[in-house]
């Protein structure tokens, strides 16, 4: 049992919630998952309920806690590592009104150009608007609606008795947080997507009042802005009471997933880049400056290093693919034995697609599965295999999946560089995703870069929040964590697979130019 102050690290995602204790050094001594449901609802609806969250933030903690993995009192604080883009409406009590609209949900859509659009026009957004957005925040509001600029406005527009008894408009890691230790705030990431904040400063984040007054939302149900690294308060008593820790444990802000993974991948310098995959993924990389590229929907935002700006560029559905293909293609949840057979699957799946040569024998997927973000902002697009003959069979569909998050994944590459003004050489890839071992080989063939898989991936989230709570109490600085973050293995790419994966490339980024009609007016 360790004397080293641990960190009740909270890693609270679209699939569930995962409760950690890990020490200050980054060393993960135990942790529990208990899944959340997802309600994928008609015309684009994508909601959770938040006391869901809640009990299974409890249920993990109980049960982690109950192993005896360390002394409780070496337990110096909690933080949370949480889905983005998601948008709970609270009483002045706390209390939940509805459901989360979650950063899945499109059905604000319509809502959100009441406030973006006007003569002249760009892209959907009046010009004088997108001007001002980009140079505040280094965004715009999405236009598929799904980040929290449109989820309020369309709470505010079909559910006006809910807007009325709104007190504040919360994150999801700002859910979190209040019923932690009480206190109505959001960080820097969690209110990036409101887009009503000046960002040039990112140590200094704030609202504009020009962005407040065009968002349609009154302003006074945004939450107060703290820094990801600040302690805002202790465990309200009766959660320190119900998890048996002492009263005077630490609640620090902590961040949203994008931010936290950078922190817990160890890639934490300008300018060098990871490779998140989990139900969605993400290229990022920290850097000095604040930059836009609106075309490829990518920008540098405020993070958890104050002094810094994290550079992302997000993929819609990654890993989701796979849980696709898993639950409604090769199984269904009913056809399991038990619960604890499902990650097992994964691991079949791996081994049938190490026998599958490079290429999937012709059979090409995209994984534009609830649309797609990067480097194509476009919410009608959908998934697809094609190439498929008599000759193909499972085993080449399911490394098609695998490949197929891959393609898209180098599609975003070239604007990331662009952006960064340098070749990304080597990516440390973390995510549920990076600990299969095929798929590490495949990013690195489809991508011709070195990729180095991080010791305990899945377990990256909730590494960053207990690396921005140790900082936060001081017990370490954010420059020394590459000492703290170990590597599995390195995979460099195989020339052998060149030519055949820079054929299907092309053919891959053909196809959406062909058909991105098609699944205009099959889905407008």
């Amino acid at each position: 049992m360790t004397d080293e102050p641990c960190i009740l690290a909270v890693d609270l995602g679209t699939s569930g919630c995962k409760t950690a204790i890990i020490t200050i050094s980054g060393k993960v001594l135990g942790w529990e998952f208990k899944e959340v449901d997802l309600k994928v609802l008609p015309n684009g609806g994508a909601e959770q309920d938040p006391h869901d969250w809640w009990n299974a933030f409890l249920l993990t903690s109980r049960r982690l806690l109950a192993k005896n993995l360390v002394n409780t009192e070496t337990i110096q604080a909690v933080c949370c590592s949480t889905q983005g883009e998601g948008t709970v409406p609270v009483d002045r009590d706390g209390n939940a009104l509805m459901n989360c609209v979650t950063w899945m949900d499109m059905r604000g859509a319509s809502h959100l150009k009441k406030i973006t659009g006007g003569f002249p026009e760009i892209e959907g957004y009046k010009a004088t608007k997108l001007a001002r957005w980009i140079n505040l925040t280094g965004g715009a509001p999405s236009q598929t609606g799904k980040d929290p600029s449109a989820h309020m406005l369309f709470i505010r527009d079909e559910y006006p008795e809910i807007y009325a008894m709104t007190y504040k408009f919360l994150n999801v890691l700002d859910y979190m947080n209040l019923c932690l230790c009480g206190r109505f705030v959001a960080t820097p990431d969690s209110i990036l997507t409101s887009w009503v904040t000046d960002n040039r400063d990112s140590a200094h984040v704030k609202y504009s009042k020009a962005l407040l007054k065009n968002c349609g939302i009154d302003a006074d149900k945004f939450p107060e802005i703290v820094p990801c690294n600040s302690v805002i308060g202790e465990l309200k008593p009766e959660v320190a009471e119900s998890l048996g820790l002492k009263s005077s444990v630490k609640v620090v802000a902590g961040a949203i997933d994008t931010t936290s993974a950078a922190i817990g991948s160890g890639a934490v310098g300008d300018f060098e880049s990871h490779l998140y995959i989990g139900t969605s993924s993400w290229i990022a990389a920290h850097v000095p400056f604040k930059k836009t590229d609106l075309m490829s929907s990518l920008a540098s935002v405020p993070c958890a290093i104050p002094s810094k700006y994290l550079m992302i560029i997000m993929q819609t559905t990654a890993g989701g693919n796979l849980t696709f293909l898993r639950d409604k293609i090769l199984y269904h949840k009913d056809e399991l034995m038990a619960e604890e057979h499902v990650p097992a699957v994964y691991r079949v799946m791996d081994r049938i697609a190490e026998r599958v040569p490079a290429g999937s024998n012709g059979v090409i997927y995209t994984p534009w599965i609830y649309g797609e973000r990067s480097p194509i902002e476009d919410s009608h697009v959908r998934a697809s295999i094609f190439n498929i003959s008599l000759v193909n069979n499972r085993s080449d569909l399911i490394r098609a999946f695998l490949e197929g998050v891959a393609f898209n994944t180098r599609w975003m590459l070239e604007p990331a560089e662009k952006f960064l003004g340098r070749k990304i050489e080597t990516l440390n890839i973390v995510g549920g995703g990076a600990k299969s071992a095929i798929w590490c080989q495949i990013f690195a063939d489809v991508m011709n870069l070195t990729i180095r898989q991080v010791k305990d991936p899945i377990e990256v989230n909730a590494r960053g929040a207990a690396f921005i709570a140790a900082q936060a109490l001081g017990l370490l600085e954010f420059d020394d964590l590459h000492k703290q973050v170990e590597f599995e293995a390195e995979y460099t790419p195989n020339p052998a697979n060149r030519a055949i994966y820079d054929k299907i490339f092309n053919e891959f980024t053909t196809y959406y130019k062909q058909t991105k009609e098609i699944y205009k007016r099959l889905n407008g």
